[in-house]
C-alpha cells in the first residue's frame, strides 16, 4: 500500500522566514483597518443600490456584483489573516 507523505516528510518544502514581531503586528492592523474600511464601504454600496430604484441599471449591476464579492472576502479574509498575524503563524491546523 502507498504511504501517505506530509509536508513534514519533505524537507525545505515550505522554508521560513525570521521576521520581526513588529511587522507581524503592523501587517496585522494594516488588513484589520482594510478589512473594516471594505466592509463598511461595500455594505455601503450595497445598501443604496437596494434603496434607490434610480441605480438598478445594467451598468450598475457590474458594479454590485463586485461590491458583494469584495464584502465577502473583506468578512472572511480579513478576520483570518488578523488573527494569524497577532499569532505570527497558521493558527487552523492543517485542514485549515
Amino acid at each position: 500500500a502507498p504511504q501517505k507523505m506530509t509536508v513534514q516528510d519533505v524537507p525545505g518544502a515550505f522554508p521560513t522566514v525570521d521576521v520581526p514581531d513588529h511587522a507581524h503586528y503592523t501587517i496585522g492592523v494594516v488588513i484589520l483597518i482594510v478589512g473594516i474600511t471594505g466592509t463598511l464601504g461595500n455594505f455601503l454600496v450595497i445598501y443604496a443600490f437596494c434603496r434607490s430604484r434610480s441605480l438598478h441599471t445594467p451598468a450598475n449591476i457590474f458594479i454590485i456584483n463586485l461590491a458583494i464579492s469584495d464584502f465577502l472576502m473583506s468578512i472572511t479574509q480579513s478576520p483570518v489573516f488578523f488573527t494569524n498575524s497577532l499569532h505570527k503563524r497558521w493558527i487552523f491546523g492543517e485542514k485549515g
